[in-house]
């Protein structure tokens, strides 16, 4: 065992609780992967949340950036780092020392949701290494579900694949590259490992267009429609055809991949790419289940330490714990409050039968105030809808007018006129489109690869799905600048600007915006 592992194992009393917390959320029916907790120092933690909860990175300033970051926050008192968990298999997951013991348990009943959902969520099984081929069906699985997510050791790896290029290349220059990679690595088709890749069309399925032919009789075919003309005309049309083919085909969202299968690529530049869009698409699922994995973990904590865990003498300090976790200030929003609140709002509807056209159908507000059929359903359904939403789906199939009244929701912006933020609406449409909108693609423009011949010059032409708000100008000179590095021809990127399409261009040394239209 290492020195490392030595100075981190649990406590012998922290592991009885361990125990018993596991076994206890076991009895309600969750399924998680096996947990193997650790005990750090503050530091240590800021270490390794610096890293993205991982204990070893590829070398970059980043980290250390991300480490002078938090440590000055902890240190003035502004943040405190309770836990981390990391969905991997087996699941690692780090307590902070010093903790009081209601906090230790409190994080791990909290860690048991998290895990739980790791494993059981559709979206987390593209994190699965042993994977082949797309998911179709993510709600089939096998039903002894061990699947390989060695995730720690992946990370590992590549931390070694970069270090090896920095020793042959040196650390300015792969550092460098990785800078203008890391602008790009949003630039990713987040449904891929689901939808696997379109089908390239194939040239015998396409219907040969015939030649123009002169009418003539039979017997005269071939003397005004020579073979050999017909034959000449056929090859011209089929050049002309391949010529105003675009590539790609189709629109391809994945811009990572489609550069690292296209773009003139030093092998060290390739592989760095490829390290750094893996890394991106592991991430992807936390980013897709925010408000569900941190609303699932804290429904379960708030069962477990209050049915199973706590004693008298505990309730005062975990209800402090919990009410920090769970405050939220005006104007901001609280994954882990709309989240559990959310659960639970399900959780009484399916219990008392409020879903249905009859429920939809009634009018009579004091009806639906005592609406109870007894149905009992609501743990159930609760369970289906952590294994087969997101939190783009949670939201829409789930927030109703009733849960945005209960809980004072509204959307704010800033007043130019009174110099302030101020309430836009408490309309539930405006909420609910607001919240929806925001957590679209993660709340990040749409950018998809259009041509690859811009002009018949080699450009790489994008185009983004403009959805009511224009890209930020600095922002996208920058993302213009690194695909440049990597494309190393001039790229333009198709949008609107202020109600106008544009066409921004970036050749290496100038940008420049000019009209256009896709």
């Amino acid at each position: 065992m290492s020195q490392f592992a030595l100075q981190t194992a649990l406590p012998s009393y922290l592991r009885e609780w361990q125990i018993k917390i596991q076994e206890d959320a076991k009895s309600y029916g969750l399924d998680f992967f096996p947990i193997v907790f650790e005990m750090l120092k503050y530091d240590q933690m800021n270490e390794i949340a610096a890293y993205g909860g991982f204990p070893s990175r590829y070398p970059h300033w980043r980290w250390g950036m991300d480490y002078e970051q938090l440590s000055k926050s902890y240190e003035y008192g502004l943040s405190k780092i309770y836990e981390m968990v990391i969905n991997n298999n087996p699941s690692y997951a780090y307590l902070l020392e010093g903790n009081s013991l209601t906090d230790q348990k409190l994080v791990m009943a909290h860690v048991c949701g998290h895990v739980d959902f790791f494993k059981n969520n559709f979206c987390f099984r593209t994190t699965d290494l042993d994977a082949r081929g797309p998911i179709l069906d993510p709600s089939r699985r096998p039903k002894v579900y061990d699947p390989d997510r060695r995730w720690i050791d992946k990370m590992a790896n590549h931390g070694s694949r970069i270090s090896r290029h920095i020793e042959r290349h040196g650390i300015n220059k792969v550092e460098a590259f990785i800078d203008q990679c890391l602008s790009l690595e949003n630039l990713i088709d987040p449904w891929s490992p689901f939808t696997g890749r379109a089908p390239k069309p194939d040239d015998e399925d396409v219907a040969p267009k015939e030649v123009p032919r002169l009418a003539a009789k039979d017997y005269m075919q071939s003397f005004i429609n020579p073979p050999e003309y017909i034959e000449r005309e056929k090859k011209k049309m089929e050049e002309k055809s391949k010529e105003d083919r675009r590539f790609p085909e189709r629109p391809e969202r994945d811009v990572l991949r489609f550069l690292l299968e296209n773009a003139p690529l030093e092998r060290w530049e390739h592989d760095v790419l490829d390290v750094l869009r893996d890394e991106a698409l592991y991430f992807i699922p936390q980013r897709q289940t925010k408000i569900m994995n941190e609303g699932w973990a804290s429904y379960w904590h708030s069962r477990l330490m209050t049915e199973k865990v706590l004693d008298a003498s505990e309730i005062v300090d975990y209800a402090d714990a919990n009410a920090g976790v769970m405050s939220t200030a005006g104007g901001r929003f609280n994954p882990y409050k709309v989240g559990v609140e959310l659960y639970r709002h399900v959780e009484q509807r399916w219990n008392k039968g409020q879903f249905g056209r009859e429920w939809e159908e009634c009018t009579d507000l004091d009806t639906k105030q005592s609406w109870d059929m007894r149905l009992g359903e609501g743990q159930k359904k609760i369970f289906e809808v952590r294994a087969l939403y997101n939190d783009v789906t949670f939201i829409d199939e789930f927030l109703t007018p009733e849960f945005c009244i209960e809980h004072k929701l509204y959307t704010f912006g800033f007043s130019g006129r009174n110099d302030r933020f101020e309430v836009e609406s408490r309309k539930f449409k405006d909420v609910k489109d607001k919240l929806l909108f925001q957590l679209t693609n993660s709340g990040e423009p749409v950018i998809m690869v259009h041509d690859a011949n811009h002009a018949n010059r080699g450009e790489l032409l994008l185009v983004h799905e403009h959805l009511g708000m224009d890209l930020r100008q600095d922002y996208a000179k920058e993302t213009l600048s690194a695909l440049v590095r990597v494309w190393k021809r001039p790229v333009c990127i198709a949008t609107k600007s202020e109600g106008k399409s544009v066409l921004l261009r970036y050749d290496g040394s100038e940008h420049s915006s000019s009209p256009y239209r896709v």
